[in-house]
Formats: structure tokens, sequence, C-alpha cells
């Protein structure tokens, strides 16, 4: 099954400083998780809290099996990383909140 795709206005100004090949390559990922959904990536700490690497940069996105969906959070580079991690991980359940308004919206 397709996983639903949500993306937080963090992620958004991430990907628009991207320039166009990064833009293509984050947009094949995001492809690959609607697809696959977390059988992709590596886990950061805790199972649905994941990265993917693409050159020198990481998409940070959270997987919900429950709602069928994942939450693209942020794009990182190695100087933002770690600080980018700790934020995510202290909005946890802001995010979590977020993805059950979407799904309200949708349904």
């Amino acid at each position: 099954m397709a996983f639903r795709i949500f993306k937080t206005k963090t992620y958004e100004e991430d990907y628009q400083r991207l320039d166009h090949r990064e833009q293509l390559r984050v947009d094949e990922l995001v492809r690959e998780l609607f697809e696959k959904g977390d059988s992709i990536g590596k886990p950061l700490g805790i199972p649905f809290f994941r990265e993917k690497k693409f050159e020198g940069k990481r998409l940070l996105y959270l997987v919900y099996k429950t709602h069928i969906v994942i939450l693209l959070v942020a794009i990182a580079n190695k100087k933002t990383q770690q600080a980018t991690i700790n934020e995510i991980l202290a909005q946890l359940d802001a995010y979590k909140v977020y993805v059950e308004e979407q799904l309200k919206r949708i349904t």
C-alpha cells in the first residue's frame, strides 16, 4: 500500500534552498518513500524517525505506520544535522498532532 506524504513548512523551505539537481534527487527519494514507506532509509535512534542520504545531505522524515503516512520534516547538511535532529526529537508530539490534523482535513 502506498504511503501518503505530508510536508512540514521547514521541509518546504529547505527544499526551496536546494539547487535544481538536488531537488530532482529529493523528488526521486519522495517517490521511493511513497511506494516503499519505511523499507528505505536508516533509523535515527527510534524506528519511526529515519534519514535518507543524498549528495552530502540528509532527508529527515517520520513514518506513521498506523496512519500510512510519511512526514517529510527537514533536509539537513553535515553542519546542521545534529541540531536539526535534536529539534525534531523535541517536537515529536507536535508532528503527530500535525499529521492527525492533515488526515482530518482530507477525509
